[in-house]
């Protein structure tokens, strides 16, 4: 238990004890008759209080951790029972002047007393628990979504580098450009992984030119069709969610086959509702490999870690076309 804690443990008790002791004295105040004065009336209410609390602290601070946390629940019980029975004993019987009478009447006080307790400390204590483990799900999430965000950038750097090797061992004249080209498409990821949201239109701004530089790349092998439609308005969107689908089609599709394909993009968005599907063709003779590698394995980790009850997504593999469809809601623009 560190410092804070203890601290805010000992002033709950003090607290308590103050209450507990408050109403004691207010609610034998009609009997304060039966002593001598105020102030031996006072002392017995205070050593009243004293005997509720100090069965009560037994029970939280000793009884429970070292027996009852432990499930040893005979020995837990056995020694309550008789702690409470004791401490019954010595205020009771003095009480009552050697009768047990008041023995009785201070057992089943103290038992009703202790159980009201010890609803407060486990209602309390689940509370505690309850928020701690809240705190470590939310680092937890935090620092898996950070490592995956981490992985988009060389996975994407290498998937471009690889674009522009293939140009400039043709000795394209667009190398340059290109190499520009991917230095702005940089420039956006580095300053958008910064970020937990982005515009959505500056995310299918970026798709669009990272297609544009594929285009290029693939010259005439691949028509590419990409298609924007809706009011995007302000809505905005974890960053680099997009895009593995996109890379994933073009690897498993044109970039795989020196055959003509198709690459069709498409994002809809209907209310809160964004639409982005990605469709490409698949090369009669495609090289064995697993479809579902880094890329898209990363993005479904996101998205059920950022919209885990907001999207869908759809994978459909036949024979001739791979087709991906995710629905996510945004629900608004501050989403």
């Amino acid at each position: 238990m560190n410092k804070k804690s203890l601290r805010h443990t000992i002033l709950i008790n003090i607290g308590a004890f103050l209450l507990v002791a408050t109403l004691e004295i207010l609610g034998g105040w009609l009997f304060k008759d039966n002593f001598d004065d105020d102030y031996s009336f006072i002392l017995w209410q205070l050593g009243f209080a004293a005997s509720i609390m100090g069965v009560i602290w037994v029970n939280h601070f000793i009884l429970i951790p070292v027996f009852y946390d432990k499930k040893k629940y005979l020995s837990y019980g056995i020694l309550l029972v008789a702690i409470i029975f004791g401490c019954s004993y010595l205020k009771g019987y003095s009480t009552s002047s050697g009768s047990w009478i008041g023995v009785y009447k201070m057992f089943f006080f103290l038992i009703y007393t202790t159980g009201t307790g010890m609803a407060a400390f486990f209602l309390r204590r689940n509370m505690i628990f309850r928020r701690e483990n809240e705190e470590k799900e939310k680092l937890q999430k935090e620092m898996e979504l950070n490592y995956l965000k981490e992985q988009v950038n060389p996975h994407f750097l290498f998937n471009s580098l690889n674009s522009i090797y293939s140009l400039s061992r043709e000795q394209s004249p667009e190398t340059p450009a290109m190499v520009m080209q991917l230095s702005e498409l940089m420039r956006y990821q580095l300053e958008s992984a910064k970020k937990d949201r982005v515009l959505v239109k500056e995310e299918l701004e970026f798709i669009e030119n990272y297609l544009l530089l594929e285009e290029k790349r693939l010259s005439n092998r691949c028509n590419i069709e990409f298609l924007i439609d809706g009011a995007l308005s302000d809505y905005a969107i974890a960053p680099m969610l997009l895009i593995p689908f996109v890379e994933n089609a073009i690897k498993h599709g044109a970039q795989s086959t020196n055959e003509i394909s198709s690459l069709d993009v498409s994002a809809t968005m209907k209310k809160t509702r964004l639409h982005f599907s990605v469709l490409n063709s698949k090369p009669t003779k495609l090289i064995r490999s697993e479809r579902e590698g880094l890329g898209l394995e990363n993005v479904k980790r996101r998205l059920e870690l950022l919209y885990p009850k907001s999207h869908d997504l759809s994978i459909k593999d036949s024979k001739k076309t791979f087709e991906v469809v995710l629905t996510i809601d945004l629900k608004s623009p501050d989403a």
